[in-house]
């Protein structure tokens, strides 16, 4: 781009920045009750408009299959009735939660007679810079709008008709409640300038998190300088202690791996418990071989099971989002407990065992923002969660963590009633 191209790139992005910010003054006061009519009705109108929102989304596939994207790029890229009806009804579902704007966290009276309360209050303005999934579009709309923050959403170039076409629909609701346009914002530009521009406003966004893949997060960390929420990437494991009830551990795993390995919250490493390896580990692989997935495994796992690929040390840190399973046979909990702190990302691990000290020791040493107990680590999802939908999820430790519903995406202000008093 020339000079002056930057030049009236970065003034549009700046304008579109600071008619967000003051919309998110009069949204920040909107009442519940106004709110919830609007979510609503953009849920009906998702519904509405499903066959132009389709149309819109086979321009971006078949663009996508021109270029050669991968399958897993595709899965992702996809809309289809129920995709769409999912979107629909995760905005219902925000309808009905409580909204956290004006909740007072906690209040207290001090020996002077000053009341004090800690209230939550909406961040402000929000971006999300997003990739290829055009659901996110629907679900961050709805729930910045909830939690009463204006929200800039910059998804990647592949979904921009996908995207837009969402959003069409649900300015149009916006616009027709009587509310300011800049409520909701999309980025409709491809040149990847327009998130470094955006990168930069800090006077006008509050926030932002990166939703994709581990480059583009690095890449928006680096270059802002507004707070990032992220998580890089989803390495997720599944332990089967000794004490694992096999058909137990053998659904869990394969629902971890196979149900849609193309997530964040799918399993990438699978560790046994020697005790049980010789016993259980033949079938599972069986079972996940059928399920047309990959198996790399340790020395140990390729003397039980012949034919599988050695797994390096670079395998235990990476995040396939694909059908390939890393297996490890471990001495025991502690040493799984150390190879999922030391090769995991924080984000999502599971023990699969009967043993209920096991199972605590599990809970108390991971360091995961979500650490389950005979349970799928797939469940990792603010719809499962029951926050309605998610912004995303965080690895992070301030100031959310783990899948980021309403209240996270809320602050605080400490608002103090007095009687005259004055410090002394």
């Amino acid at each position: 781009m020339k000079k002056t191209d930057k030049n009236t790139l970065f003034k549009k992005l700046s304008k579109m920045a600071s008619d967000a910010k003051e919309a998110s003054r009069r949204l920040a006061n909107l009442s519940t009750e106004k709110k919830n009519e609007c979510l609503r009705s953009m849920a009906e109108a998702l519904l509405n408009n499903k066959d132009a929102i389709l149309a819109s989304n086979k321009k971006d596939l078949k663009m996508a299959k021109d270029k050669g994207l991968s399958g897993v790029f595709l899965e992702r890229l996809s809309l289809n009735d129920k995709r769409i009806s999912e979107m629909a009804e995760s905005l219902k579902e925000l309808s009905k939660l409580v909204d956290p704007v004006g909740n007072e966290i906690k209040t207290w009276s001090r020996p002077n007679g000053l009341l004090i309360s800690k209230v939550r209050v909406p961040i402000g303005v929000i971006l999300i810079v997003y990739e290829s999934r055009p659901n996110v579009t629907s679900d961050c709309i709805g729930l910045c709008f909830k939690s009463g923050n204006a929200v800039i959403l910059r998804g990647g170039s592949e979904a921009l008709c996908s995207n837009s076409a969402i959003y069409d629909v649900l300015k149009k609701v916006i616009l027709d409640a009587g509310l300011p346009q800049a409520v909701i914002n999309l980025v409709k530009i491809a040149d990847r300038k327009a998130v470094n521009a955006l990168l930069s406003l800090d006077q006008y966004i509050d926030l932002v998190m990166p939703r994709g893949g581990e480059s583009l997060i690095r890449q928006v960390r680096d270059r802002s300088k507004i707070p990032v929420i992220k998580h890089y990437k989803g390495v997720c494991h599944v332990f089967v202690d000794k004490a694992a009830d096999f058909a137990m551990a053998q659904r869990i795993i394969l629902n971890a791996k196979v149900q849609r390995p193309s997530v964040c919250n799918a399993i990438e490493t699978l560790l046994v418990h020697e005790a049980i390896a010789r016993d259980f580990l033949p079938t599972m692989i069986e079972a996940l071989q059928d399920a047309r997935v990959e198996i790399r495994g340790c020395e140990k796992t390729r003397k039980m099971v012949k034919g599988i690929k050695k797994a390096t040390d670079k395998d235990w840190g990476t995040e396939y989002l694909d059908l390939i399973l890393s297996v490890k046979v471990v001495a025991g909990i502690d040493e799984a407990i150390a190879h999922i702190n030391g090769y995991g990302s924080n984000h999502s691990d599971a023990i699969v065992t009967q043993d209920e000290e096991a199972a605590d020791k599990f809970l108390k040493q991971i360091d995961s923002a979500c650490v389950y107990v005979n349970a799928s680590t797939r469940f990792t999802d603010g719809y499962q969660f029951g926050f309605g939908a998610e912004i995303g999820i965080s690895t992070d430790k301030l100031h959310a963590r783990g899948p980021m519903g309403l209240e996270e995406l809320t602050t605080y202000k400490y608002a103090i009633k007095g009687t005259g008093q004055i410090r002394e």
